[in-house]
Formats: structure tokens, sequence, C-alpha cells
């Protein structure tokens, strides 16, 4: 054991800091995971393509926007952030319009 005592070493592990590092390798392994399956097995999971962009566009855009009311309780967001928050909407919707396009001249 390093010494720490048992109330110290809960505190550090339960920092924002640590949860947010945990998010961010969780969904960055969630993300390889699909590029090497996309990779490995291109021709069966074709026919999930538009299902799977359907589901992430979704899940991320509900993701973001929890995070970011979350955050915006504790401090008010900075310009660049509010303009990242709304430059992702923007290529959210935009990714929808694709989809929707290419379904409908199918």
């Amino acid at each position: 054991m390093s010494g720490l005592r048992a109330d110290t070493k809960h505190e550090v592990l339960s920092r924002p800091g640590i949860a947010k590092a945990a998010e961010l390798a969780s969904a960055l392994g969630a993300i390889v995971l699909g590029a090497g399956l996309a990779l490995v097995a291109p021709g069966a999971i074709r026919v999930y393509a538009v299902p799977l962009l359907v589901v992430g566009l979704v899940v991320h855009g509900v993701g973001m926007t929890l995070t970011h009311r979350l955050e915006s309780r504790d401090a008010t967001p900075a310009w660049w952030d509010r303009a990242l928050f709304w430059l992702c909407w923007v290529c959210l919707a935009a990714l929808g319009v694709w989809i929707a396009v290419g379904l409908a001249l199918r």
C-alpha cells in the first residue's frame, strides 16, 4: 500500500478529473473498437451502417447535451465551449440530413 490514509485515498480516487479521464478512455476505446470492427468485417456489418450512424448520432447528441448542462450548472461556460457545443450540433444536423438524403435517393 502507498501509505495514504483510507479517507485520503478515497478523495484522490473520486476527483472529477479522474472520472473524466475514465469516461474519455471508455469513449476512446469504444471508438477504436468500432473502427476495428468496421475494418475487420465490413461486409458483415454493412447492412447495419445506417442504423449504427443514427444511434451514434442520437447517443452522442444526448450525451453531449447532458454533459454541457451539468457543466453549465457549476459555472458559466466559456465562449469557445458554447461555440464548440453548437458547432458539434451543426455537424450532427448536417450528418442527419446527409443520412436522410442518402436513404431518400435509394
